[in-house]
């Protein structure tokens, strides 16, 4: 998710509502509902990646900053986030939700969202965000683009700015809270980042020792938790327990500045490097297995497509700079 230096996080280019057909770049595999079903437990699987360096491919360019990608399954569309300049005396960074539809059309689906990382619920009839317009977690129905509240907050206290989410098939939803996006507004937390579950409407804390903890993921079977630590350039590794509790954190990887990240059906991690415009690729027991390229400062990634195989990754560099990339690999994402 978003992070770090303020010059390089708080430009952002402005879409209009109306669809904007591209020319050039690369076509990406055609439009429609994805029909294939979410990972199958137990099945097994090959190597993730074609080779153990992998290019992707621009799809379009020209956006200042972009985050949060999502693939909504029922309508064949990726959504992410697409953050512009900070504005106002507090120097809060509006963000709208925009929707891709393959091959080349781009519109402004949530005007306005306040976004910043974005998953599909597991009924995929919202999206979730972490919302650091006002500091909250929220979900936007996906038929009317109705907003309400999932977590406003801890304690009594406004977290920072929350980054980026994941959530898992009953409906727990972990989020991370560093201050990347606080822009000038009173620290409420006391000097902490923080990582937090949000579960039938009650905020827990999960670890509030982790210096700007930024993405994170579920494994396909619940069981574990990843969270990236910007500040800390490790990605740490929790258990997940039945009730959704979390536990015996361990170091899962070391790497430079891990920003977003998502997951394959075969446990195989995809974190993307912001310093190094790269997407490393980890199987579940911590094994580098290769990396992704998508030009500079790479934010995210998601896995989409017809066969949920197709890795889109957000990169570039702000001011104008960013793009939209993909990469097909061997394995489907989950969720995709």
């Amino acid at each position: 998710m978003a992070h770090r230096r303020t010059p390089r996080h708080r430009r952002m280019w402005t879409v209009t509502a109306a669809a904007i057909v591209i020319a050039g770049g690369v076509a990406p595999a055609a439009s429609g509902a994805t029909t294939a079903a979410p990972c199958t437990p137990g099945a097994t699987y090959g190597s993730p990646l074609p080779s153990q360096t992998v290019a992707a491919q621009l799809i379009r360019s020209g956006f200042t900053f972009l985050e949060g990608p999502t693939w909504d399954r029922g309508t064949g569309t990726l959504l992410l986030s697409h953050m512009q300049n900070p504005t106002g005396p507090q120097g809060v960074q509006p963000s709208a939700v925009l929707r891709y539809t393959p091959p080349a059309t781009f519109e402004t689906f949530i005007a306005g969202s306040g976004s910043n990382g974005l998953a599909i619920t597991a009924d995929g009839t919202r999206v979730l965000a972490a919302t650091h317009d006002n500091r909250t977690v929220s979900a936007y129905r996906l038929t009317d683009r109705s907003r309400t509240t999932i977590a406003a907050g801890y304690l009594g206290h406004a977290f920072n700015s929350p980054n980026d989410l994941t959530t898992g098939r009953d409906g727990t939803t972990y989020f991370t809270d560093p201050n990347y996006q606080r822009g000038n507004r009173a620290d409420e937390q006391g000097g902490r980042t923080s990582v937090f579950r949000v579960r039938d409407g009650v905020v827990s804390l999960v670890d509030d020792t982790l210096p700007q903890p930024n993405g994170i993921v579920l494994s396909p079977d619940g069981k574990t938790l990843y969270v990236g630590s910007t500040g800390a350039n490790a990605i740490m590794k929790y258990t997940v327990f039945a009730d959704g509790t979390t536990g015996n954190r361990t170091t899962f990887a070391s790497m430079r500045t891990p920003d977003g990240a998502t997951i394959d059906c075969a446990g195989n991690l995809y974190w993307a490097s912001y310093d190094e415009g790269l997407v490393y690729v980890f199987s579940p027991s911590g094994a580098r297995l290769g990396t992704i390229s998508a030009g500079r400062n790479t934010t995210n990634a998601a896995f989409g497509g017809p066969d949920g195989r197709t890795l889109y990754l957000t990169s570039g560099v702000s001011g104008g700079g960013f793009g939209l990339y993909r990469t097909q690999l061997n394995v489907s994402g989950n969720p995709y």
